[in-house]
């Protein structure tokens, strides 16, 4: 295995930009950095190579030609840079220039006076419990037409009592439902990529979701998919449902999922159930659940 000392060996103050980029990837794969990771501190770094002309040395990069080349990644280069992905090229540069000097590339770093750009996203959108009320009447209220139609009902009821995320509502297939489950019907969460395996999970819904389940099922008769359409296609008939309901918010697949994680907040299930629920991690649980506090606080 190549080591740090060995890969530093072959960096010196001459070095241009691009070498010097390989051997920082060897550095962060031999640290055990994750592959999304280091891809995307390569990409970040690229973008670096890109600005500066091909022979430009580590030693004559300074802190200005560092902010130079941040005001032109947001003003200047044409493709839409937003404050999130900024925050993490700043992240990039300042890790990679430190490298460089705590290894004694560089006498001093150039990224250390860069300010770092902190992202402050704005709280997620919620309905009430009023809101949420009258949604699920209206979608109720599709079953009932000249031309009965339980999915809205069925996709929204499902949405608000399990917190899934888009992608994994159009992974839904029918042998992923368990109505037979010891507490009620189980809905499992499953992934074909062995990455994201720990997302998988069973989640128990309301057994008033089995009625119009079977009620869906023999209208739209799906044989793989639960929901066979595209994610256009929900999306409209979530839309279609906040407008019968005069719900100004538009209902979306994520207001579904934030809503579902507040109500379980706020009832005082344990935290760490919610996590599970929702598959993410405990890191980015920390971040999830800093922000229902501050819904809940919002709400009293």
């Amino acid at each position: 295995m190549t080591t740090n000392k060995q890969v530093m060996l072959h960096i010196t103050p001459s070095t241009t930009i691009a070498p010097a980029i390989t051997a920082y990837e060897f550095f962060l794969t031999d640290q055990g950095r994750s592959h999304h990771t280091i891809k995307a501190f390569s990409s970040d770094l690229q973008l670096l190579q890109n600005y500066f002309q091909p022979d430009k040395t580590l030693d004559s990069i300074t802190t200005i030609d560092l902010n130079n080349f941040l005001e032109w990644l947001q003003n200047e280069r044409g493709i839409p840079c937003s404050p999130k992905t900024l925050s993490r090229r700043v992240t990039s540069l300042k890790s990679f220039f430190k490298w460089l000097s705590k290894n004694a590339v560089l006498a001093l770093d150039p990224a250390e006076k860069v300010i770092q750009r902190t992202v402050l996203s704005p709280l997620p959108k919620v309905l009430s419990d009023t809101e949420t009320d009258s949604a699920l009447i209206t979608a109720g209220s599709f079953r009932r037409k000249a031309k009965p139609d339980a999915r809205p009902y069925a996709l929204l009821l499902l949405l608000l009592n399990s917190g899934i995320k888009k992608n994994e509502c159009l992974g839904i297939h029918i042998n992923h439902i368990d109505l037979n489950g010891p507490d009620g019907p189980i809905l499992k969460i499953r992934y074909q990529s062995p990455a994201s395996r720990y997302k998988e999970r069973d989640l128990l819904l309301p057994i008033e979701w089995v009625d119009v389940f079977h009620e869906y099922v023999a209208q739209y008769q799906p044989t793989d998919n639960l929901f066979p359409w595209s994610p256009r296609r929900l999306e409209y008939i979530l839309e279609d449902i906040s407008e019968d309901a005069g719900v100004e918010k538009h209902i979306s697949f994520d207001m579904c999922r934030w809503t579902f994680a507040l109500n379980k907040y706020k009832d005082g299930v344990d935290q760490n159930k919610i996590r599970q629920d929702l598959g993410v991690s405990p890191i980015q649980w920390r971040e999830l659940s800093n922000k229902l506090g501050k819904l809940a606080l919002q709400e009293n």
